[in-house]
């Protein structure tokens, strides 16, 4: 699975200020209609009603908000890096640090999967979440994630 054609660099953001879990929520369904150009209410209640069903927080300050969108014809990400880390009621208690927003179409949910093996994948080799932190701007966020020349 090639996350490139899923996570655009144009579509990484640092810093994003949110308080709460809802509050992210609300925000990165503002930044996933913006990026792809569907309706910002429809995706926060698509997420919320993920979230509701059980946390995204996968662990080790990582969230994955996924949700199926009617319309969409592919999947499509966005990779953000909060301002502060959020309690997102993950499954080690490890306050979240990034998200990765998937949103893909109905028919899709299968491609979700791969979509989330592969960020699995790409967090569990060696060094990547080291160089994450250490990346200040969102060029440089998205380098270091999709870089096969992490040790």
């Amino acid at each position: 699975m090639d996350l490139s054609t899923i996570i655009l660099p144009e579509h990484v953001f640092v810093g994003l200020p949110a308080p709460t879990k809802w509050r992210a929520l609300q925000m990165l369904s503002s930044k996933a209609a913006s990026c792809f150009g569907i309706d910002e209410a429809t995706v926060l209640r698509a997420l919320e009603g993920r979230e509701k069903l059980g946390t995204t927080g996968i662990g080790n300050g990582v969230a994955v908000p996924h949700a199926a969108i009617a319309g969409m014809t592919r999947p499509r990400g966005l990779m953000v890096r909060f301002a502060h880390a959020v309690d997102f009621e993950a499954i080690d208690d490890v306050p979240t640090e990034w998200a990765f927003v998937l949103l893909f179409g109905e028919a899709g949910r299968s491609d979700y999967l791969n979509v989330l093996a592969a960020i699995a994948r790409r967090l569990r080799t060696e060094g990547v979440l080291k160089a994450m932190r250490q990346a200040k701007t969102a060029a440089e966020l998205y380098s270091v994630f999709m870089s096969e020349a992490i040790v």
